[in-house]
C-alpha cells in the first residue's frame, strides 16, 4: 500500500512537473505562450504557431488577428525574428498599436470618418486628424478573432462583427486564414460576408526589419514596388483623389533602391506629408496574385520577402512615427524607421472616391482578398 502511494505521489509530481515546464517552453522566436493567454471581453485570447518542414515558424494570437513572430534563415543559415511585436498580449492591450494586425472593417483612412452609402451619410469614429483610421479607435485589432487551428500550417481567425459596430453597417462575417507553406510563403486569404450594404478593406500591418535587428533602422533595406503611379496625400495623410505618376520623384521604386536613399528629402512635399513614406501605390499587377508587387530586401541578413496580391493597392509605411517610446520583444527599443510595412488594399478613402476601385460589399456577395509573403535568401 506505502508503495501505491509512494507511486502514485511520484506520478503526481511528474505531472505537475511536465504541465509547469510545458507551461514554460517557449517558441523558436523566444515566446512564452503562457503570457498570451487571458481574456478580453468574455473571450479568451492564445498564442498559435504555424511550422512548416522548411523549419520556418509563424506565430500569432487571436487577439487582433496578429502576426505576433515570422521565424526565417538568413543567408548564414541562422533563424532571424523579422516582425516587430510584443512578448505578451498584455503589451497589445495595453499599448496601442497596430503591430502585425488583421485590420478591418477598413484599412487606412477614410476622410472625416464619413461617407455615403445609397443616400445615407454615415459617420464613423474620427481618431487621426478627423478621420477614421483602421476602422476606429476600436477596430478588429482590439478585438478577439475566434481561433480554429486546421492544421500544424493553418489557422482559420473568425470575426462575427455586429450591425453598428464602429458605426459601420450590416452584420459582417469576416475569415481570415493564414497557411504556411513549405516554401517559405505565408498566405493570408481574407473574406467577408455582410446581411445589409457595407464597405470592407481587410489587410494585414506587419512591421518587417529583415535583418532580424529592429534595434536598427530599416532604412537600408532595399525596395522594389511594382508600381507606375501613387495616391499622393494632404497634410493629414489624406488621400487628394489624384493619381499621380511616380516617375522622376522619390516615389519611384520601379528600380529597386534603399529605403532611405529619399526619404528624408522634405522639400518634395509628399515626403513631408507623409513624414517620410507612408502612401499608397497603385499597383501594375492588375489583381494577379502571380505577379510580384513589391520586393522588400535586407543587405545584412540577406532576407528577401516578396509580396503577392489581388489587391490594387499597396500601403508602404515606413515606420515614421516610432519614436522610442514603445520597447518590444526581447526589450528592444523601437526608433523611428525600425520597420517597413507593407499593406496590400483598396486605395484609402475609397467610398468618398467614386472613380476607384470599389469597397462596397452587398447581401449575398463575398468578399475575397490575398496577400502572399515568400521569404527567400538573396543570392
Amino acid at each position: 500500500m506505502k508503495k501505491q502511494i509512494l507511486l502514485a505521489g511520484i506520478s503526481t509530481l511528474m505531472l505537475v512537473s511536465c504541465h509547469q515546464k510545458s507551461e514554460k517552453e517557449l517558441t523558436l522566436s523566444g515566446l512564452e505562450p503562457a503570457k498570451f493567454r487571458t481574456e478580453v471581453n468574455n473571450a479568451t485570447t492564445n498564442l498559435y504557431t504555424l511550422k512548416n518542414k522548411s523549419g520556418m515558424e509563424v506565430c500569432i494570437t487571436n487577439f487582433g488577428g496578429r502576426i505576433v513572430s515570422i521565424m526565417v534563415p538568413d543567408k548564414n543559415g541562422k533563424m532571424q525574428d523579422v516582425v516587430l511585436g510584443f512578448d505578451s498580449v498584455a503589451d497589445y492591450i495595453h499599448v496601442p498599436s497596430d503591430f502585425g494586425a488583421s485590420i478591418g472593417r477598413y484599412a487606412n483612412r477614410i476622410n472625416q470618418g464619413r461617407f455615403v452609402l445609397d443616400g445615407d451619410t454615415i459617420q464613423l469614429a474620427q481618431n487621426n486628424y478627423g478621420h477614421c483610421l483602421h476602422g476606429g479607435p476600436k477596430g478588429w485589432q482590439y478585438q478577439v478573432y475566434e481561433a480554429n487551428p486546421i492544421d500544424s500550417a493553418t489557422l482559420e481567425l473568425t470575426r462575427i462583427s455586429p450591425d453598428g459596430d464602429e458605426n459601420f453597417p450590416g452584420n459582417v462575417t469576416a475569415k481570415v486564414t493564414f497557411t504556411l507553406s513549405d516554401d517559405n510563403s505565408l498566405d493570408i486569404k481574407y473574406s467577408a460576408t455582410t446581411d445589409k450594404k457595407t464597405i470592407i478593406n481587410m489587410t494585414n500591418h506587419s512591421y518587417f526589419n529583415l535583418s532580424g535587428n529592429p534595434s536598427q533602422p530599416a532604412t537600408d533595406h532595399i525596395l522594389y514596388v511594382n508600381a507606375d503611379s501613387y495616391t499622393p496625400v494632404d497634410s493629414t495623410f489624406m488621400t487628394t483623389g489624384e493619381i499621380a505618376p511616380v516617375k522622376d520623384t522619390p516615389m519611384d521604386f520601379t528600380t529597386p533602391k534603399a529605403v532611405g536613399q529619399d526619404i528624408a528629402n522634405f522639400d518634395f512635399t509628399q515626403l513631408k506629408n507623409g513624414n517620410g513614406y507612408d502612401h499608397n501605390w497603385v499597383l501594375n499587377t492588375n489583381g494577379d496574385i502571380t505577379a510580384l508587387a513589391a520586393r522588400l530586401v535586407s543587405p545584412t541578413s540577406g532576407i528577401t520577402l516578396e509580396v503577392y496580391t489581388n489587391e490594387p493597392g499597396i500601403q508602404v509605411y515606413t515606420g515614421n512615427f516610432l519614436d522610442g517610446s514603445v520597447k518590444g520583444k526581447k526589450g528592444i527599443t523601437y526608433n523611428q524607421r525600425a520597420s517597413v510595412c507593407l499593406e496590400t488594399q483598396h486605395y484609402p478613402d475609397s467610398p468618398n472616391k467614386p472613380q476607384w476601385p470599389s469597397v462596397v460589399l452587398e447581401p449575398g456577395q463575398t468578399y475575397n482578398s490575398e496577400c502572399i509573403f515568400k521569404f527567400s535568401t538573396a543570392k
